[in-house]
């Protein structure tokens, strides 16, 4: 394939990964990562592949480069995945010196000391 092919496919995909990415609700957001995160750990294993193999010094800095890159977006995207999923957590019991109503102080049935 040559150059121009390649830069046609690469900014096709990227507009159409725009418009898709861009259409999606909150709600679907979690899902979406998960999924992008299982795309980019086989990107990693490619990666990891291509630079074994390598023979030529600039095919092995362009596949460590992707090593590093891929690497720090599989990462980024579970710490970010993580994040969202605590939002989902129910809030925590309130300290046991608030009483029920929120207000710091003795609850009705505490007796005065």
């Amino acid at each position: 394939m040559d150059g121009l092919s390649l830069l046609t496919i690469t900014v096709l995909a990227v507009f159409v990964g725009f418009e898709v990415v861009s259409k999606v609700s909150s709600t679907l957001h979690t899902p979406l990562m998960s999924g992008a995160n299982a795309i980019h750990g086989i990107i990693l294993v490619g990666a990891i592949i291509v630079a074994g193999q390598a023979t030529d010094i600039w095919v092995l800095v362009v596949a460590l480069l992707a090593v590093v890159l891929a690497t720090a977006n599989l990462v980024g995207g579970f710490v970010v995945t993580d994040r969202m999923l605590e939002m989902f957590h129910g809030r925590q019991r309130p300290p046991s010196d608030v009483n029920p109503a929120g207000k710091p102080g003795r609850t009705a049935g505490e007796r005065r000391s």
